[in-house]
């Protein structure tokens, strides 16, 4: 019987950590931070050539592919963004935009802005 509730217990923790661990992963769960935009010609971390006007970013870990709603904090607009690459390398940030991101975003002349992002 002891063995039996050891069993169940085991399996109540597990399922909760997962529970937890999961919803800030899961789609729509928002990440907040500073982000800046960079506009290249050579290749990205996924082998692709850069498109500055193209709708990507470079993220640290996130899977390349992912697609992102990034909303820019300080004017409201958003902007659906895929990730292609890594970065950004600069202490605080949590995201560099193609220059096309940023400038849908209204942030070119700035450099960098506040912004929050959530999966699509």
């Amino acid at each position: 019987m002891k063995k039996t509730n050891q069993t169940a217990l085991v399996a109540v923790t597990i399922a909760a950590g997962l529970l937890v661990g999961g919803a800030s992963a899961s789609a729509g769960a928002a990440q907040c931070g500073r982000a800046s935009w960079y506009s290249l010609h050579s290749r990205t971390a996924s082998g692709e050539r850069m498109n500055p006007s193209a709708l990507t970013a470079a993220h640290r870990t996130l899977p390349f592919g992912t697609k992102l709603k990034v909303t820019n904090k300080s004017n409201g607009r958003s902007v659906v963004v895929r990730i292609n690459d890594r970065g950004p390398f600069i202490k605080g940030r949590v995201l560099d935009l193609s220059k096309g991101a940023a400038n849908q975003l209204g942030f070119i002349s700035s450099g960098q802005t506040a912004v929050c992002m959530a999966r699509v």
